[in-house]
């Protein structure tokens, strides 16, 4: 964003924490280095976990252990949005089609092994857990239609009593419990992104290795068939479970 005399100015008010990081991202492109490698340095040296600015809250570290790289990319890239091309700014940010292909080790190796293993919780513990129950959903979808039952406004409770047990509102109140939050009738983003995580990890506990490993299966299917590109393109190919941190 240009001031009157020209000046580039940074939407975003550094702050004494994330100053130098930001500082030398700047440097680094300017000086010739691809703004996206760049950029994956930034995310590995970022040692805050949330903050606000401009009145928005950023939280990239779900309940502690689910890291939300593309969040932070966001934030980054907007820090230094005149030094980078808009169309791959977007192709990164809106259908996570990064500009320099990269192997999952490489991956990796940019943003240290701590974030990475941060980003794995992020996508198998909120990415796949989302995508499967939409999965059952479709499927509950499927066979109310076959069976010429076409209300489906109660797909959602189905869904989640297939997969946990109870219905979404009684798991929503025990989460907001457990976590001490107000019961609510609405739910914000960064809530839903802490219950759905909750969720995967509530499931892990009650559930056996076999059905673990069944429903995780049917979430990575879904993404991989019907996913949008933002879900599926992760810089990362399916591994077991065992490789989350917890």
């Amino acid at each position: 964003m240009p001031s009157e005399n020209g000046e580039i100015i940074d939407p975003h008010p550094e702050t004494s924490e994330n100053n130098q990081v930001i500082r030398k991202l700047r440097q680094e492109i300017t000086a010739g280095k691809h703004w996206y490698l760049a950029l994956l340095e930034g995310v590995k040296n970022w040692n805050v976990s949330e903050e606000t600015v401009n009145d928005r809250t950023w939280n990239y570290l779900v309940s502690g252990e689910a890291f939300d790289w593309l969040l932070l990319a966001e934030r980054l890239s907007d820090a230094v949005s005149h030094l980078i091309p808009e169309t791959e700014k977007t192709s990164l940010l809106f259908h996570n089609h990064p500009p320099v292909e990269l192997s999952p080790d490489e991956f990796k190796e940019r943003i240290g092994e701590t974030r990475y293993s941060q980003h794995l919780n992020f996508y198998y513990g909120i990415t796949v857990e989302e995508a499967l129950q939409t999965a059952v959903d479709e499927e509950i979808r499927k066979e109310r239609w076959t069976s010429g039952y076409y209300r489906d406004k109660d797909n959602a409770h189905e869904a989640f009593r297939r997969i946990y047990g109870q219905n979404r509102t009684v798991m929503l109140k025990r989460f907001r419990k457990e976590k001490g939050y107000p019961d609510k009738k609405s739910i914000k983003l960064d809530e839903l992104k802490e219950f759905t995580y909750w969720l995967f990890k509530y499931r892990l506990k009650q559930s056996d290795k076999a059905r673990v490993a069944s429903d995780t299966r049917k979430g990575l299917d879904w993404l991989e068939t019907k996913g949008n590109s933002k879900q599926s393109h992760n810089h990362i190919h399916p591994q077991p479970l065992d490789i989350l941190s917890y």
